[in-house]
């Protein structure tokens, strides 16, 4: 038989405020049910918004955006791996539906803004002063490795395959490619993105240029 995932029922008396009255940041079905999502421990049994507030404290200064004009299943792996380094909010731009089964309910947790076209993410960002950075393996990109990503900035991701189109990587300031040394042409998207990330979480979190 398969283990639950999660936690049972919160076992002793059920955590109070100072004040004795319930612990708002608790959610009272998953204290008497059992928390069986797929949240960080230090999380169990909050209530989803606790958890969203508690996030945006420390949230970090980029953003995360993917073309979505072919319903990609990569666009989700892309989404959860944008809420496990708690960025700022990611950008759907394309089609506002897009493939959430990768994403296993992590896009709840973060901010989504839709932008019909590129050029509306473009003037979006101009309007902030945020430069778009592309990641893809194209013509005079140049290697992520050694380039200072910006704290303040959007990581953009084509779809798999055609990675991002022509009107994107026009868009963007840099397009930074990740250095590969075996026979494939590419990795794969939900994969660049992660290192692509990491990258700034080096640079801007841990002082690793």
């Amino acid at each position: 038989m398969d283990e639950q995932v999660g936690v049972g029922p919160w076992p002793g008396p059920w955590p109070m405020s100072a004040d004795g009255s319930p612990d708002p940041k608790y959610d009272e079905t998953l204290l008497a049910d059992g928390d069986r999502r797929n949240v960080a421990d230090r999380y169990r049994y909050w209530a989803h918004d606790a958890i969203v507030a508690d996030l945006d404290l420390s949230r970090h200064e980029f953003h995360v955006a993917v073309e979505n004009w072919a319903h990609d299943f990569n666009i989700g792996s892309v989404i959860r791996t944008a809420n496990a380094f708690n960025v700022k909010a990611f950008h759907i731009v394309g089609k506002r539906r897009w493939n959430r089964r990768g994403a296993m309910v992590t896009d709840r947790y973060q901010h989504e803004f839709h932008h019909p076209d590129v050029a509306d993410l473009a003037l979006w960002a101009s309007a902030d002063g945020i430069p778009l950075i592309g990641i893809d393996n194209v013509p005079g990109s140049r290697p992520i490795e050694t380039f200072a990503l910006p704290r303040k900035c959007v990581l953009v991701f084509g779809q798999e395959g055609p990675g991002l189109t022509d009107e994107m990587q026009a868009a963007c300031t840099d397009v930074l490619h990740i250095e590969q040394f075996g026979s494939t042409r590419s990795i794969n998207a939900g994969a660049a993105a992660a290192i692509a990330m990491h990258r700034w979480v080096m640079q801007h979190v841990h002082g690793n240029a």
